[in-house]
């Protein structure tokens, strides 16, 4: 209230620190115990989802014993499940345009656009067919039980497909829009079970590799690759340690474009009213547009002559949007409330093995089919994406691509703009789900064919060409 004395000594004055704080400090743990216990280690299951099971155990027996859940307590100024919640979705438009800061490779030849754009597709392809499984799996189930949401399968894509931001995102909208109740937990537990597919899945698939290669699992010794000086800063960047803090710069462009997306969302929202809730689920999408034109004029300012001196720097973005990712997931699982997903667990587990396996099984086929020459990288790097993050996925191929040698981490990075620009409509389609769930289930059926008709357009234009000279 306007004129009121703020106390520092209140709860109030301390919720959201304490509520990061503990976030961060589940980090550290997770990271000991991940480093200490053998099968923790080679589980590959990421630091950030251990993290968040260590704060969600707790969290869960508290609301149990006292029917309050533990974040929603004065120490965090009673306030804290919606402060997770709203770390969730920010971390990930932040992560975003840190990843799209960084500067980009020049001079893909056409066969590797042919790769990159092809990995566009799989992506969204992948989407697709998370999404049929899922809605057609809900939409079943509507049937067999009474009362429940028929469109919560829209939410597997988003959980394995796109991570715990979105999931939240899209889950808050169910809930708030539709009346799902629970939406927001069904779909971060999704992301979490995601998380789990990625790491059991993955760790059964290096070992099938390490019995036919007889290779081992690099994460198992513990050690971490040295940088080289390079690697850290560019020749042309600035200094580390000028007037201004160098990390500084960083965050403050990330935060400066990010109050341009929040601008552009509020102009939008305010224009389309009916399409606010949408509109501000696509954070992370205006984040990479805008990040994109100010990366364009600090481009055009180096040329001009203005700044001599490169201002962003590769390795302390790639840093940030690290740190931006892990908060999101320790955030997204520890705010998942496991009391009101007590009638749907059956549910959530059929919708997880579902996507787990199909998933697995048509990446497979795509890598064999058209990435021959890397398949098994390029199968890891997308299997750890379409079921966890982008993150996930380069864990797992460090495991077999330990340096980067295969072109496949270079797809994972440049694909994102095809996979754009083709999934857009997907997030349409998903808001118009809980209206007409059995239209938007053929819809993504009929678009998940036409995506696979682009995908393998080489094939049958070979096969077409085959039969016209027989």
């Amino acid at each position: 209230m306007s004129g009121e004395t703020q106390n520092f000594w209140d709860f109030e004055s301390w919720g959201f620190f304490t509520i990061l704080a503990v976030l961060l400090i589940s980090l550290l743990v997770a990271n000991i115990l991940k480093k200490r216990i053998g099968f923790l280690r080679r589980s590959l299951i990421p630091t950030s989802v251990l993290g968040g099971i260590l704060l969600l155990i707790p969290s869960m027996i508290y609301e149990h014993v006292s029917g309050t859940s533990l974040f929603d307590t004065q120490f965090f100024a009673g306030n804290g499940s919606a402060d997770l919640e709203v770390l969730t979705y920010h971390a990930l438009a932040l992560g975003f345009i840190a990843i799209t800061f960084k500067p980009s490779k020049k001079g893909l030849g056409k066969e590797r656009a042919a790769e990159i754009f092809n990995t566009g597709i799989t992506t969204v392809s992948s989407y697709l067919m998370q999404g049929v499984l899922g809605l057609g799996i809900t939409i079943l189930a509507a049937g067999l039980i009474s009362g429940f949401f028929p469109a919560a399968g829209t939410l597997l894509p988003f959980g394995y497909g796109q991570g715990t931001g979105q999931a939240l995102n899209y889950g808050s909208i169910y809930e708030n829009d539709y009346g799902f109740v629970g939406g927001k937990s069904f779909g971060l537990s999704i992301a979490a079970l995601g998380f789990i597919s990625a790491s059991v899945g993955g760790v059964i698939h290096l070992n099938i590799l390490r019995r036919k290669r007889g290779m081992t699992i690099s994460g198992e010794d513990g050690e971490d690759r040295v940088l080289l000086s390079e690697e850290l800063q560019a020749a042309d960047e600035i200094p580390l340690n000028g007037s201004m803090d160098k990390l500084t710069f960083q965050v403050a462009f990330v935060f400066a474009v990010y109050l341009l997306s929040y601008l552009a969302m509020l102009l939008l929202g305010t224009l389309l009213p009916g399409m606010k809730a949408l509109v501000y689920g696509f954070n992370f999408l205006f984040g990479v547009i805008f990040t994109t034109l100010f990366k364009a004029v600090l481009g055009l300012i180096k040329k001009a002559g203005i700044v001599k001196k490169q201002y962003v720097s590769s390795f302390l973005m790639t840093r940030l949007s690290g740190f931006f990712f892990d908060l999101m997931i320790v955030a997204g699982v520890a705010a998942i409330r496991i009391n009101v997903l007590k009638n749907y667990w059956a549910i959530i587990l059929i919708l997880g093995a579902a996507g787990a396996v199909s998933t697995y099984f048509y990446n497979r086929f795509v890598a064999a089919k058209l990435f021959p020459a890397y398949r098994e990288e390029q199968f890891m790097v997308m299997y750890g994406m379409l079921t966890g993050t982008a993150s996930t996925g380069i864990i797992l191929l460090r495991e077999i691509d330990p340096e980067f040698s295969t072109p496949a981490s270079e797809n994972l990075v440049y694909q994102n703009f095809p996979a754009i620009v083709f999934g857009f409509p997907m997030m349409f389609i998903a808001a118009f789900a809980p209206k007409q769930p059995l239209y938007a289930l053929l819809i993504l059926a009929g678009a998940f064919v036409v995506m696979n008709l682009i995908l393998f357009r080489s094939a049958f234009r070979r096969r077409k060409k085959e039969k016209a000279e027989e």
